[in-house]
């Protein structure tokens, strides 16, 4: 970075995976790799590690508020990410914050269900979040199953990806982009949709376990993207290969899940 050149900054606002291998956690490690300022907002706690979350724990809303009222009157982010987002208190605090600081190029990755099967946003938030939050976003990522509950579409093929992804943006989001890596197929294919025409991004299916914190790591590697001036169909698609790096490079710890590597730490 050159003299006079302030260094991007990026701010999450999601759990903390206490393993290291998802969450603000995973975030914080994808900033430091794509050379932005990272920052992070501890929205909701988790008891976890590759073999599955055993307890998760609210962070009470007042002091979510106070974190970013810390965070946003002094470093005003370039770009922004929500995660975990586990009660409807903590998202109507947050929608409220974005709204009060003017927050931009926010990306809304709605973290509904751990891949182990735990719940991460209580069922009475999700309609907080898509009333209050989604109108919000510059982008939203869910993956096939988030976009299942957010638009009501079976997603099953890559056109189902298509429809869930008009009524998402109807809703107010102003770009969609589906993760379609839970689809069958020899090919890991995400749908961008940007309020005008379709955009996909495929990389081959990588066969391995090493998933846990991929989620994470592409949502947070677009806003690394975007924060560094990228347009969104780049941050996309340069966030798409750099998570299929970290899967590719992924990590041997634990008994359960390998954590992708974003820090390329492995390789």
């Amino acid at each position: 970075m050159c003299a006079g050149s302030p260094i991007k900054r990026a701010l999450t606002i999601a759990g903390s995976d206490p393993s290291g291998g998802a969450g603000i956690q995973a975030d914080l490690k994808t900033f430091s790799r794509l050379r932005v300022y990272g920052m992070a907002v501890v929205a909701a706690l988790t008891a976890q590690n590759t073999a599955g979350v055993s307890a998760v724990a609210e962070v009470a809303p007042d002091f979510v508020a106070g974190q970013l009222d810390a965070v946003l009157t002094d470093i005003p982010p370039d770009a922004t990410k929500t995660g975990m987002l586990l009660t409807a208190a903590v998202i109507e605090v947050v929608a409220h914050k974005v709204k009060q600081y003017g927050i931009r190029n926010l990306v809304v990755d709605p973290v509904m269900i751990s891949t182990s099967g735990a719940t991460l946003m209580k069922p009475d938030a999700v309609a907080v979040f898509r009333s209050a939050l989604l109108p919000l976003a510059f982008l939203i990522a869910p993956n096939i199953d988030e976009a299942n509950v957010l638009s009501g579409e079976t997603v099953r093929t890559v056109n189902d990806m298509e429809k869930a992804a008009l009524q998402i943006h109807e809703m107010g989001a102003r770009h969609v982009v589906i993760k379609g890596g839970h689809l069958e197929g020899a090919d890991a294919t995400d749908v961008l949709f940007d309020g005008r025409e379709f955009s996909y991004f495929r990389s081959p299916r990588i066969a391995v376990s090493h998933t846990h914190g991929t989620g994470c790591v592409l949502s947070a590697s677009i806003v690394a993207y975007l924060a560094l001036g990228k347009s969104v169909k780049d941050a996309v698609g340069l966030g798409k290969e750099f998570v299929t790096n970290a899967i590719r490079n992924a990590l041997q710890i634990g008994s359960g899940a390998d954590p992708c590597d974003p820090l390329s730490l492995g390789g």
